[in-house]
């Protein structure tokens, strides 16, 4: 059995992780996607509540080239995150003997959920619920994620990711470098969209300066049974934001969808 965190060894990589609550064998499990600067760590205490609210077992992992995993060559290719939703996700979920559950992603995270549900068609994973996230580019998001260099580079933001990445400058260029490569203005996964046979929730705060109500809208065209949470005045980190509105809606969906027998949202809160 894993331990509460650690390295997942995968073999090529090592992967940092967090798990928490039940384990595979008596419990769903929620697989938890952070964002394209995020680590298992910076999810706070998101994952404890959500734990504690669901009784499902949680699993927040670093991908490579974050928090304490293995780094990675840069500059990321451009389908970074077509690998990781087609051959990473696959691999970790078998790791973890998975039996039954759902994914949680968050921006880039998100994308990467959507694509392995929509590319791989695991039947273990019954819901997928999607905060914030990206199925194409959109010209302002890029002129933000430029700014971010900006700030990276002569402001405070390398310091305060330093804190969760081992190695800041291969994660935050790994990202950034990538998003800001002409190439990758052509990126688009909505072909993986019609393609979604599980249940799909989206959480779109709608001052997020990093992607429209252009997103949400091109699922919900491609996915019309897809439940879609609005929440005004929130921007790109709806988990951090508006934390319980988010575990509200994420816990909600995910124990009707994963028939949580235990579940009790009003007295866990």
């Amino acid at each position: 059995m894993l331990a509460d965190e650690g390295l997942l060894d995968l073999g090529d990589q090592q992967l940092e992780y967090r798990f928490i609550g039940a384990r595979a064998a008596t419990a769903p499990m929620i697989v938890m996607l952070h964002e394209g600067l995020g680590s298992a760590g910076q999810w706070g205490k998101f994952p404890d509540r959500l734990a504690e609210v669901t009784g499902c077992g949680i699993f927040a992992y670093s991908r490579a080239g974050y928090g304490a995993s293995t780094p990675v060559l840069l500059p990321r290719p451009l389908t970074y995150m077509h690998e990781e939703g087609l051959q990473v996700l696959p691999r970790v979920l078998d790791a973890i003997g998975l039996k039954r559950g759902a994914l949680l992603g968050h921006s880039d995270g998100a994308s990467i959920a959507a694509i392995f549900a929509g590319g791989i068609a695991d039947p273990r994973i019954e819901a997928i619920s999607l905060v914030a996230p990206h199925f194409f580019t959109e010209d302002f998001g890029l002129r933000e994620i430029a700014r971010a260099k900006e700030l990276y580079e002569s402001g405070d933001l390398k310091p305060r990711l330093a804190r969760w990445h081992t190695n800041v400058d291969v994660s935050f260029y790994g990202w950034n470098g990538a998003w800001l490569d002409p190439g990758f203005r052509s990126w688009d996964i909505t072909e993986y969209l019609p393609r979604i046979r599980c249940a799909v929730q989206v959480v779109q705060g709608d001052a997020d300066p990093y992607g429209s109500m252009r997103q949400v809208d091109m699922l919900a065209e491609n996915c019309p049974a897809a439940e879609v949470v609005c929440l005004p005045r929130i921007g790109h980190a709806p988990q951090r934001e508006a934390a319980e509105a988010t575990l509200d809606a994420v816990s909600d969906f995910f124990a009707r969808m994963l028939k949580l027998e235990n579940f009790d949202r009003a007295e866990s809160a």
